[in-house]
């Protein structure tokens, strides 16, 4: 998937009917677009952040997936099925916090929504059951160094950031936003085909 500019990502948070934070600076807009493709286990969607400094519009794209990888799709981590989080937006969902208690990443703090996909196999199914509420839908990086290239078993649901490079640059921003407007975070998730 290309890179995406703050334009084009702002006519598309709108177009869905969502809010689109540009009052302020280091006012984030945390903006998951999920690929097309949903048979893949690489870390094909993206996650965007977009803001302004004094009028200057900033986008950054960092390759991510949105998707449980195959391994949570095929040995369920909920016998309810694995959690695919559906499009829209989810304000105030994420605050600065621990994954797992190891080290910082955006944590789930208010209820989400998400497709629960439980026949077991590497396809993604999104049509069968929706469930509301707190799951541990985290965001977080893949490998602590480096990146990776399979999402394999880095998601179960969690918005996983690939390059731990990408992900400091995401965690500084978070970190710079929250002492403005305080640590809460909204979260829209886009379809490809919504750009």
């Amino acid at each position: 998937m290309m890179a995406i500019n703050y334009e084009q990502l702002r006519a598309a948070v709108r177009n869905q009917g969502h809010r689109f934070f540009e009052t302020g600076d280091y006012n984030l807009n945390l903006v998951g677009v999920r690929a097309q493709d949903r048979h893949a286990d690489t870390f094909n969607d993206l996650l965007c952040v977009a803001f302004q400094i004094q009028g200057q519009t900033h986008c950054f794209s960092f390759p991510a997936t949105t998707d449980p990888g195959v391994y949570w799709r095929e040995h369920l981590a909920n016998p309810a099925g694995a959690a695919i989080v559906k499009p829209g937006q989810y304000p105030s969902v994420w605050a600065l916090g621990k994954h797992q208690g190891k080290y910082e990443a955006l944590v789930q703090r208010a209820p989400i929504t998400v497709y629960r996909d439980a026949n077991r196999d590497a396809y993604l199914q999104t049509g069968d059951k929706v469930e509301t509420g707190l799951f541990g839908i985290n965001c977080h990086r893949a490998t602590d160094a480096g990146q990776s290239l399979r999402v394999d078993r880095w998601s179960a649901g969690c918005q996983v950031i690939a390059d731990s490079a990408d992900f400091d640059v995401l965690m500084a921003l978070c970190r710079k936003a929250a002492g403005l407007y305080g640590n809460r975070f909204t979260y829209t998730l886009l379809d490809e085909g919504d750009l």
